[in-house]
């Protein structure tokens, strides 16, 4: 907005959120406070005749009125419309990606339930169902085996009525990395990358982010510069825009771009102390805009965004992260490393270390060995554990003590139930697994009562693994000083 005012050029702000306008009216005629759709946009198009119209600093939902405004002869500032249109485009855009031989998991257009099965049978499943121009991954879902696709399918469609929903290959354990950048004429201006704790499947928006990525081979944050590049060239990108890989070993593979700021723009901004919106700005008004040569990877901080969530007033609701978003908001960290910051972040939406016991329910078997260590941390720690019934017999037989509780569904005692309601324990450690209902269920009843009875609860086991290490620092050095954002 400081731009704008510099070229006296704002008259009015229109925006389906008053809360992320700037409190510095001053700089603004007229400012609008409406419910983001194409007939009030024109409306006030109409009213003040503006130069153009900015996109790419709202969120999902400018993106989804672009070719409507361009059709009706608004000026769209920045990347153009039929750019936007291909990225936002899932067929589009795959065919865009092989085109220019940037890899990308295999995918379909999913023409007819039928084609998506014979799809999915050759590719093997989990496959993920993604439909195009959508808010917050609405009705994308992995999908695991075949009587689900069907489902999926129709209600990805029905999302997005105009627009062909793709499928393809889900990439199991791999990393999710994201790369935020400001690019002027197609040429890369600006970029910082981060990268998730969580392994892919969770939304961006739930993920918890690390900045500088911590666990990234150099040769990786390499590809992913290098096909980031090629991106912004081919779609002529002016502006912001933010790109979702996919990382497994040195491999790359592209989830999606967005022309426009991402949810993570203030975050990268602030740790990299760079204002990647008012550098994107610039090039939106045509300024001609130098690249910035500066990296994440030489900071000596580190900072963390974790999400926010705000289960205990959705009656019933299933309080797990996937691919449709479910926070309602997010709070950062800065640390001397990154556990530092990951406790601090956490700390700020309201979670509260264990202190006595911890219950214990690890998944399947290769998500229990992956745990094992952190559960005899726990151990060191002076924390006792108990466990549903399955983990606890991994626990002991690997020399790990462990009070075993039957399930919820379960009459017999001890039960997990009983503990929660007595709260005998302070932290909960619940990872889904088997697609079996009765475990389904009783994962989903002690997910539930902890956030009905105010018990911290971790439900995701890389961000379970960086928890305990965070708790083991902070046992061994003591709590971290407080330091301001000017400080670091």
């Amino acid at each position: 907005m400081n731009a704008l005012r510099a070229q006296g050029k704002a008259t009015t702000v229109i925006n389906c959120n008053p809360e992320t306008v700037s409190t510095d009216y001053d700089i603004c005629d007229r400012l609008y406070f409406e419910e983001l759709t194409f007939e009030r946009v024109m409306d006030i198009a109409q009213l003040e005749d503006p130069e153009g119209v900015v996109v790419s600093m709202g969120g999902q939902t400018p993106n989804n009125l672009v070719m409507r405004l361009h059709s009706a002869g608004v000026r769209i500032l920045g990347t153009q419309p039929g750019m936007i249109d291909v990225a936002e485009d899932r067929e589009k855009f795959s065919s865009l990606l092989d085109r220019i031989g940037v890899d990308q998991p295999e995918w379909m257009a999913a023409t007819s339930p039928e084609a998506a099965r014979e799809f999915a049978a050759k590719v093997g499943y989990p496959v993920i169902v993604r439909p195009s121009y959508v808010l917050s991954g609405a009705a994308m879902r992995i999908v695991g085996k075949e009587e689900e696709l069907e489902r999926c399918i129709s209600d990805a469609a029905q999302v997005s009525r105009e627009h062909p929903v793709v499928v393809s290959k889900f990439v199991d354990g791999a990393k999710e990395i994201e790369m935020d950048a400001v690019a002027q004429d197609g040429e890369l201006l600006a970029y910082v990358i981060s990268e998730h704790v969580e392994n892919a499947g969770v939304h961006s928006g739930d993920a918890t982010l690390v900045v500088p990525a911590q666990k990234l081979y150099l040769e990786t944050a390499r590809r992913i510069k290098r096909a980031t590049r090629a991106i912004a060239k081919e779609l002529r990108i002016d502006g912001p825009f933010n790109i979702q890989y996919l990382a497994k070993g040195n491999e790359i593979k592209v989830i999606e771009c967005n022309l426009r700021c991402s949810r993570t723009f203030p975050f990268v901004s602030k740790v990299l102390r760079v204002n990647l919106v008012e550098l994107a700005t610039r090039v939106l008004l045509g300024e001609r805009v130098a690249p910035i040569d500066k990296s994440a990877f030489s900071l000596d901080y580190v900072g963390v965004k974790a999400p926010q969530f705000s289960f205990t007033r959705l009656t019933d609701a299933d309080p797990i992260s996937g691919v449709e978003m479910a926070s309602t908001g997010e709070v950062a960290a800065l640390g001397e490393e990154v556990h530092d910051a990951f406790l601090s972040a956490l700390r700020s939406t309201g979670f509260v270390p264990p202190r006595e016991r911890v219950l214990l329910s690890t998944g399947p078997i290769a998500q229990k060995m992956e745990f094992l260590p952190s559960a005899r941390a726990l151990l060191a720690m002076g924390l006792s554990l108990c466990a549903s019934e399955g983990t606890a017999r991994f626990l002991e037989s690997h020399g790990v003590p462990c009070e075993a509780l039957f399930w919820p569904l379960d009459a017999r005692t001890p039960n997990i139930s009983d503990f929660l309601r007595e709260r005998k324990v302070d932290m909960v450690v619940n990872i889904p697994k088997s697609m079996d209902a009765d475990e389904l269920e009783n994962d989903y009843l002690v997910r539930r009562m902890a956030v009905d009875l105010g018990i911290p609860l971790v439900t995701n086991l890389q961000c379970a693994i960086l928890l305990v290490g965070a708790l083991e620092r902070e046992r061994a050095h003591g709590e971290p000083p407080v330091k301001s954002w000017q400080e670091h």
